[in-house]
């Protein structure tokens, strides 16, 4: 086959050969770098989505690319039949970051949470005493944990539920930030509590009644960090910013520096160490080139440089961002260089095809909202810059 060199024609490979899963923006970019992406015809774009926070230390950061490349000419797959020189510092280490005492590497985000699923279920039939085949897990309306067959039959999205049932059982679902709630479906079953600390702030000390709650019940408090960690809301994880310490983290995307897949559940040897060999497993799950690249990303995030980037320019991308217009701008939510902005009539589809057309990427998500989470990496002049398109494009509607 030839190589066709233009978008048109490259999109129409995707169209005619691809399952139609995804509506990407009419954009095919084949160079990064930092904050910025190029695409075929040599168009620059400056990324305000960094893969939802995979890409959190921007495109080939020159650590990660060094460690990955030292990594690769020495091993890279040796498969959890043997150990290899990167998986104890990986685990010591990223158990170090978190302040727990073990940690179970697999590959995905949706990985990080199937596992979760199973430990808190495992360890409520084996350590809590509930009664087999009777656990619960108590998620919450909104939730966004991934599209395995087992997390979709949590979900109270239509695009990601419909048409996949029979759907798992043992999940209860309830409103989010409603304590209330949470206190009524509490009981001697519930093994966990699935909750993500970021995607929409919490109210106020809701976080904290969550774990008062999961403590008095003997519940697992379970934070899907995969986005909201490692930086992006201004601290290591989004549980800090109300001072509460979950029983179990769950970390993907920013963890294999936007070069490899690598997620991880975190936890204590109380709960992780339920697993014996044999009972889970993945063949790429902490595999020494994972490791050697998530050792690095720990590393980074062991100065405290990008957290407090993230802190510094989140507050400045909040502020402006919610000096827009109102009757355009309905709400701005999000901490740090992380921000949902929903819009009153304009769909998030419409908005993101305008910034595009100013070199700035973005992606919309549920209708009239749009995503904006730029690389930790990214300076405020280009993050000025990338505001000012949203801004000329809020103006102009």
């Amino acid at each position: 086959m030839t190589t066709p060199a233009t978008t048109s024609d490259l999109r129409a490979l995707s169209d005619a050969h691809s399952a139609h899963n995804y509506h990407p923006l009419p954009v095919v970019i084949s160079a990064a770098e930092g904050a910025w992406v190029t695409d075929v015809e040599g168009h620059r774009y400056l990324d305000m989505l960094a893969a939802y926070s995979a890409i959190n230390f921007g495109h080939l950061h020159p650590r990660l690319v060094a460690a990955a490349r030292h990594q690769l000419d020495r091993v890279t797959l040796v498969s959890r039949a043997f150990d290899h020189d990167q998986f104890g510092l990986f685990c010591a280490e990223l158990a170090e970051l978190a302040g727990m005492d073990m940690v179970l590497p697999m590959n995905t985000g949706a990985e990080a949470v199937e596992t979760a699923i199973k430990t808190a279920r495992k360890w409520g039939y084996e350590v809590k005493g509930v009664p087999e085949g009777d656990a619960v897990i108590i998620a919450f309306e909104g939730n966004f944990h991934g599209r395995t067959t087992t997390i979709v039959s949590f979900s109270t999205d239509p695009d990601a539920r419909g048409s996949y049932g029979p759907y798992t059982p043992g999940f209860r679902v309830i409103p989010y930030g409603d304590a209330d709630a949470l206190a009524a479906a509490m009981g001697p079953n519930v093994a966990g509590v699935l909750i993500e600390p970021g995607v929409v702030a919490p109210p106020p000390g809701y976080l904290a009644k969550v774990r008062e709650l999961c403590s008095a019940h003997g519940a697992l408090m379970i934070a899907d960090e995969i986005q909201s960690g490692l930086g992006r809301t201004g601290t290591t994880f989004a549980c800090e910013h109300d001072g509460v310490v979950p029983d179990m983290y769950l970390l993907g995307k920013a963890l294999g520096g936007g070069i490899v897949p690598l997620s991880a559940v975190v936890s204590s040897r109380e709960v992780l160490g339920v697993f014996k060999p044999g009972q889970h497993g993945s063949t790429f799950g902490g595999n020494p080139l994972a490791c050697a690249v998530g050792r690095e990303v720990i590393a980074m995030l062991g100065t405290g440089e990008f957290q407090e980037r993230s802190a510094k320019l989140g507050t400045h991308m909040h502020h402006r961002l919610a000096a827009l217009p109102g009757d355009v701008v309905t709400e701005v939510r999000g901490r740090g260089l992380w921000a949902g902005v929903e819009f009153a009539s304009l769909s998030g589809r419409q908005v993101c095809e305008r910034l595009a057309a100013r070199r700035v990427l973005a992606k919309d998500t549920h209708g009239t909202t749009i995503r904006l989470a730029p690389p930790l990496t990214i300076s405020k002049e280009e993050l000025d810059w990338a505001l000012d398109q949203v801004e000329d494009v809020v103006r102009s509607s």
